[in-house]
């Protein structure tokens, strides 16, 4: 990491700089000095994180502002000199004094939106994405400890259930072509091992908390005060660490914090927070982060948000630049995606790298990993990675171990972190492979009924033996986790469906079926309670594929709207802000031509659809919610 004080800077062309722009080192010589630099902003900087001491093209790589890339017309010459990792292992910083910082807040909190960059700093040269594929194809160091090498668990013997055999309720009926029912009488499901998997999970070690979430300490003291003199944080940033020990962690992780006798995850975070300072600043930005979006301070905290997410980079390229430590950057890496995910802001301008970057990072450096990740890491890889792959219609990084585990029945922690059951999710990956499938044409309308077939019935097999569901409060006012997970499962299969539906020939959202299992979910919202102290915002990715598969006239909309109405500013951040706001606006395309019932088994979903009708001449048009995200260029993980 350099830091070169705007004294410093001359116009000199800085070879291998990723811009923001997209602009590539061989496109630097054409584009004025004056693209780099903004008057305004208080130093620039050459942030590179590389693996190792290799010469090959570095992972991250980026230039920032205090306020990121900017173009001034008036601003001065700029330069950045190209910095091998001997280079980089002998600067030092330039020192920053007290005065000029005051000023750059002063300065912060007066700057117009219109003074800062539209949309993410996201582009980066093609070498990092071709360097990221060469380490996702490396050998691991260690083959035993490789996160994508089968798992064959010997004490746990569990037949796989037969794949062909069809077996759905009335309810998931849908029909195939020339009216054929697809799916028949439902079969028995096997018994699987408790979804108690905190308990029985030989690997989870519990580790000592400084707070005994067990007890009634938690409701006598914040958290933030029984962490005094355990993690250190300078004096300025103190209000940044106590708003997120106090307030981000209950809303990264409302699960857990159902589950309080079980605070091994939470102490793993402070942990993380305590030794890893790039870990820390992250968690330092998502608490401006969330300031920002609850109090309304607009752009009084993106000084802190850009100081914190630097800070974070230039640790991590400290740590790569070692070839040591990937255990942390790991960490830090995740903390970068996840919370973002948690606190962002659906319409950020600011500077930032895409999740979709961060995660191509984490799934190479997990395979150079002399140990294996932590439960917690391997839950937060896990939920990122399926539910991701859902986002962008590709097949999950680690799909082979997770259909591993479904068949011996390993769970990956996904019901104590994130309330779905694991089973689910592990189908939810299996539906996102065959969609990717369909989308690089491997596969004939044939081989997707016979799929949709199969994991409709494997959906079945994850249905509890009693399926009556109740409200998760008992009458002392105390949470029951099962009954929780229970609710948050049924949902999350009902999303599955109907995602596995979508991908159908001629799948239609008027079906019976479809509206009957969307009204469905309307009614088993009615268990969870709504506002602030609900568990809306579990449920991002179900209530989306729901949402977007719902008609004009569904009972859903009106509830969901409603729910979101009773979160407050709750529901305009984060992954439900942004899950909402997709959904609003691929309702008001879709919206924007009529749309009518069809029955033409050759039409599919997303795709422009010319039909004569018989009696209006109608054309229908149903615009896939991809497409919609890509033409506002929202890049978002909706977990």
């Amino acid at each position: 990491m350099k830091l070169l004080h705007k004294d410093q800077l001359n116009a000199a062309p800085i070879p291998g700089l990723y811009l923001c722009s997209g602009r590539t080192a061989e496109d630097i010589s054409a584009v004025p000095p004056t693209a780099f630099y903004n008057p305004s902003s208080f130093f620039a900087c050459t942030c590179t994180l590389q693996l190792g001491n290799s010469p090959s093209p570095p992972l991250y790589q980026c230039r920032f502002g205090r306020f990121g890339l900017m173009s001034s017309s008036s601003a001065p010459s700029v330069t950045a000199e190209s910095t091998s990792s001997a280079d980089r292992a002998g600067t030092t910083e330039a020192p920053v004094s007290p005065g000029s910082v005051k000023e750059v807040r002063t300065k912060a909190s007066k700057r117009s939106r219109s003074d800062l960059p539209v949309g993410p700093a996201s582009s980066l040269d093609l070498a990092y994405m071709d360097r990221v594929q060469a380490l996702s194809e490396r050998t691991p160091v260690t083959e035993d400890l490789d996160f994508n090498r089968p798992i064959y668990i010997e004490h746990t013997q569990i037949p796989p259930p037969p794949l062909p055999t069809p077996a759905t309720p009335s309810l998931s009926t849908v029909n195939g072509p020339m009216g054929t029912p697809l799916l028949f009488s439902p079969t028995p499901s096997p018994q699987y091992p408790s979804a108690d998997w905190l308990a029985n999970d030989p690997t989870h070690v519990q580790q000592m908390s400084p707070v005994d979430c067990s007890s009634g300490f938690f409701k006598e003291q914040t958290l933030s005060s029984c962490l005094q003199g355990l993690i250190s944080v300078d004096d300025h940033d103190q209000t940044l660490f106590t708003h997120f020990v106090d307030h981000v962690l209950k809303l990264a992780f409302p699960v857990l914090e159902a589950h309080r006798g079980c605070p091994g995850q939470i102490t793993e975070v402070l942990g993380s927070m305590q030794s890893n300072s790039s870990y820390l600043h992250c968690c330092l930005s998502a608490a401006a982060v969330h300031l920002k979006s609850s109090m309304r301070m607009e752009d009084q905290m993106d000084h802190d948000i850009v100081q914190h997410r630097w800070n974070a980079l230039s640790q991590l390229s400290r740590a790569l630049d070692r070839g040591s430590g990937h255990t942390q950057v790991m960490d830090a890496t995740l903390a970068l995606i996840f919370y973002d995910c948690s606190v962002g802001s659906g319409d950020e301008y600011l500077p930032d790298v895409p999740w979709t970057i961060h995660f191509q990072a984490v799934s190479s450096l997990i395979k150079k990993l002399n140990t294996m990740p932590t439960a917690f890491n391997i839950s937060l890889v896990t939920w990122i990675d399926i539910l991701g792959a859902t986002m962008l219609g590709e097949t999950p990084e680690f799909s082979h171990t997770y259909r591993t585990k479904h068949v011996s029945g390993t769970p990956s922690g996904m019901q104590g972190l994130m309330g779905c059951d694991d089973r689910v999710m592990y189908l939810i990956s299996e539906i996102a492979c065959l969609e990717s499938l369909k989308k690089d044409g491997l596969i004939d309308n044939a081989g997707i009924f016979s799929h949709v077939t199969a994991l409709n019935a494997q959906i079945d097999w994850t249905e509890p033996a009693d399926q009556t569901l109740q409200p998760p409060y008992l009458p002392s006012g105390a949470i029951r986790p099962d009954m929780l997970t229970k609710i948050i499962s049924a949902i999350f299969r009902i999303g599955a469906r109907i995602y596995l539906f979508s991908l159908i020939p001629g799948f239609d959202l008027f079906e019976p079926a479809i509206t009957n299992m969307v009204a469905s979910v309307a009614e088993i919202l009615n268990y969870l309670p709504t506002g602030p102290n609900g568990y809306d915002r579990c449920l991002v990715w179900p209530l989306f594929m729901i949402g977007v598969h719902s008609e004009p006239s569904s009972v859903f909309r009106r509830s969901l709207t409603e729910r979101v109405a009773a979160l407050g500013y709750l529901g305009d951040f984060g992954s439900f802000g942004r899950m909402y706001r997709l959904l609003r606006e691929v309702w008001r395309v879709n919206n924007q031509t009529p749309t009518t019932p069809t029955t033409n088994p050759d039409t599919q979903q997303g795709e422009s659809i010319s039909q004569g009708s018989a009696t209006t001449g109608q054309q229908m048009q149903q615009v896939h919610w991809r497409d919609v995200m890509q033409n506002k260029e929202w890049k978002y993980l909706l977990i």
